[in-house]
């Protein structure tokens, strides 16, 4: 195939993808809506109620099934878009904001995936995984999309392989653990409300518990700092042999090691007393807004060595 043909085929892919997980994401709303229903609670004498296990029936599990198997099937093709346009390039598909974020959603999906594999019950948060998915990639199409092209000379480096190809892994596991740090908050917030009469149980009951969700917030969270610690020590590395300095505060280092510091208090409110939970939670939620504002707002509007967006 030309060069040509394989960009197009890069470009008909994306429109596959986003069209693959908007459909999961309908799967996984009827998951929710019809296949799951609350067991009933079991009383202890003398102790608190407790919920048993939600239970799934039948339609529930074959709704799960079609929406992971799209999920699945949309992972495929998303990572046709970047197998396509670096054989069309020639070169690794991270040259740009509209390779790099479609890498990063990529990953972010991938990490899901492993997760609801893992643990049959996690695939409940698949609604607040993929829903985000399609909107990020729907707004990558639109305002981030370029044309499939050489790096520009400041990228051609062996450099861009590590230290890009990290902080593509780390942000897509930080999607991720944000998302689900969100969720419980929001499942906490409801469970507190039914707790004291303020509302019924609904949608949000049928999701895993707020324990489960915080698990997969911190975990990944844990996975993802030291890659993220990996790609700015490699970022530094790069910038000395590119500009001679290792660090100069160059609006995509600072905001790069603003997010490190978050995501380190982060997993050190994990640990600490007054802090666990809801706090937490925030705090995680806040390392995510950086993360996407470092990409976003950074790369676009301010300038430094780093503005390599190739928006076109």
């Amino acid at each position: 195939m030309t060069p040509d043909s394989l960009a197009a085929l890069s470009d008909n892919l994306f429109s596959i993808t986003v069209a693959l997980y908007s459909v999961a994401v309908v799967a996984f709303c009827a998951q929710l809506a019809f296949g799951r229903r609350p067991a009933r609670e079991l009383v202890g004498a003398g102790a608190p109620v407790e919920p048993a296990p939600p239970v799934e029936d039948s339609r529930g599990r074959r709704w799960g099934a079609l929406a992971m198997g799209l999920t699945v099937l949309g992972a495929l093709t998303h990572a046709g878009v970047l197998v396509a346009r670096g054989l069309a390039t020639e070169r690794l598909p991270l040259g740009n904001m509209y390779e790099f974020s479609t890498a990063v959603v990529l990953v972010a999906v991938l990490v899901y995936v492993v997760f609801a594999l893992r643990a049959p019950t996690l695939r409940h948060l698949g609604l607040f995984v993929l829903a985000p998915v399609v909107l990020s990639l729907v707004l990558i199409g639109l305002f981030l999309y370029a044309e499939a092209g050489p790096l520009v000379a400041a990228l051609r480096s062996y450099w861009l392989a590590i230290h890009v190809s990290t902080a593509v892994i780390g942000f897509g596991i930080f999607f991720v653990s944000g998302v689900a740090s969100a969720l419980y908050l929001v499942r906490v917030r409801h469970d507190e409300r039914v707790a004291t009469g303020e509302a019924s149980a609904g949608l949000i009951s049928r999701l895993p518990g707020a324990t489960a969700i915080d698990r997969v917030a911190h975990r990944s969270a844990v996975f993802g700092f030291p890659i993220w610690t990996f790609a700015v020590i490699a970022g530094a590395i790069w910038a000395e042999a590119a500009w001679g300095r290792f660090w100069g505060w160059d609006p995509k280092e600072t905001w790069a090691f603003i997010a490190w510091v978050v995501y380190a208090a982060y997993l050190h409110a994990r640990t600490t007393a007054g802090w666990r939970g809801k706090p937490a939670a925030w705090v995680n939620v806040v390392g995510l807004g950086v993360m996407i504002f470092n990409l976003t707002f950074v790369n676009m509007v301010s300038t430094g060595l780093h503005s390599y967006a190739g928006v076109g």
